[in-house]
């Protein structure tokens, strides 16, 4: 049985570096243009060579989202990007829009090309048509079943891979298809720039009594009547596995490192576990323990088992649960004094419990008795963003470790 990849979102340089350590097997990414997640980090041409040869070096793939639907006006600054990026070494390009797909053929043509959710790939027709249109992998829209994808992946030749996201946001419209933005505030959900509506208040207002705010349900505030729970699967790899899926995709490039390195470890020891052992495998709740310290919304399997109903929408509020702050990056660490350096993410104070987990070991507890500067004078707290610290370890530490306490 071929092992299903993992694949991690890489918002920026520094996400792509913590995905690649904390175990995923392929990385997607974009460049500063032609990508949907205008909002995140993204990288230059030069921070994608640096991550492509960082992530080769330790064998992971890497993939480049040009996914956007282009206007007239994108298609000759796309002409002269997909020139740039040739050379680079990406393992593939996600795209959504057929035009970009004969651009992406044309100038790149050993290029490997997915078709990326946007394209709304539903049935095996639909997947058919676009193999002989050369794409090597589909990104299958997040609305099939488990029953659907099995019958699609029987119809399909052999060698062409089906990837579906695991883990993520949930987009309320097909796929996400959604104009709300644009039409709401002129940001074009699909040229990157989506502001997310979905998420917003929303109340009932009647024509002949403005300003006077009716909810939708029992809550007097308003209601969220687009807000989906989060996708998880990471209790259900085996069904994942038997419907054929060749890459189990989180969602994910506007997150934090802490984010993405605490969903791909999860998912890594989940998805491990399993093909060392498929007949004899078992879900370990310490896993879920350890994916529910990242910030989330509660958890939905999707429209994987059936239509989601009510039950998979959180109508009182958009917000995440936050039980764990993520406090420091370890950059160093001396192992004749136990003393690691250590970047500040969020205040620490002596005195904390704090937690440290690194890719591929069990996490350890200790206490922070003390902390110093970068020149080594003792201090109490840590405030200061990026901030320098000097902490020693109760147990050996490397680099890209991470400290994290709970709120």
């Amino acid at each position: 049985m071929e092992k299903m990849e993992l694949l991690a979102p890489a918002g920026d340089l520094e996400k792509l570096k913590i995905a690649v350590i904390y175990g995923a097997d392929a990385v997607y990414f974009g460049g500063e243009t032609f990508s949907l997640r205008a909002g995140a980090g993204n990288m230059t041409l030069k921070e994608m060579a640096e991550g492509i040869a960082f992530a080769h070096d330790h064998g992971v793939k890497c993939y480049l989202t040009i996914n956007i639907f282009a206007h007239n006006e994108d298609i000759e600054p796309l002409d002269d990007y997909l020139h740039q990026v040739k050379t680079l070494g990406l393992d593939g390009f996600i795209v959504s829009d057929p035009g970009i797909v004969d651009m992406v053929k044309e100038i790149i043509p050993d290029g490997e090309i997915h078709l990326s959710t946007q394209a709304n790939m539903t049935n095996y027709r639909t997947a058919n048509f676009w193999y002989k249109m050369g794409i090597k992998r589909i990104v299958l829209a997040r609305e099939l079943t488990f029953d659907e994808i099995k019958r699609l992946r029987r119809e399909i030749p052999e060698d062409m891979e089906l990837e579906t996201f695991v883990h993520g946001a949930m987009c309320i419209s097909y796929s996400g298809r959604c104009l709300l933005s644009n039409f709401m505030i002129e940001r074009d959900a699909n040229r990157g720039m989506c502001a997310h509506p979905c998420r917003w208040k929303y109340a009932l207002v009647e024509e002949q009594r403005p300003g006077e705010y009716y909810p939708v349900e029992e809550d007097g505030r308003g209601t969220y009547i687009m807000n989906s729970r989060d996708l998880c699967m990471i209790e259900h790899i085996p069904d994942l596995a038997a419907a054929g899926i060749t890459s189990a995709k989180i969602e994910g490039r506007m997150k934090s490192i802490f984010y993405v390195a605490t969903l791909v470890s999860a998912y890594r020891k989940a998805i491990d576990a399993y093909y060392e052992n498929p007949e004899n495998y078992k879900f370990q709740e310490a896993w879920m323990e350890e994916l529910k310290k990242a910030s989330h919304r509660e958890f939905t399997t999707g429209f994987y088992y059936q239509q989601p109903t009510n039950l998979d929408q959180n109508y009182q509020t958009s917000a995440y649960t936050r039980e764990y702050s993520f406090t420091g990056l370890v950059k160093e660490y001396d192992s004749s004094t136990g003393i690691a350096v250590v970047e500040q993410r969020n205040k620490m104070v002596v005195g904390d419990e704090i937690e440290v987990m690194g890719p591929g070991v069990p996490y350890f507890t200790q206490i922070l008795e003390e902390m110093h500067d970068e020149e080594g004078n003792p201090i109490e707290a840590a405030p200061h963003p990026q901030q320098i610290l000097k902490i020693k370890m109760k147990q050996p530490v490397k680099p890209y470790y991470m400290l994290r306490k709970k709120v």
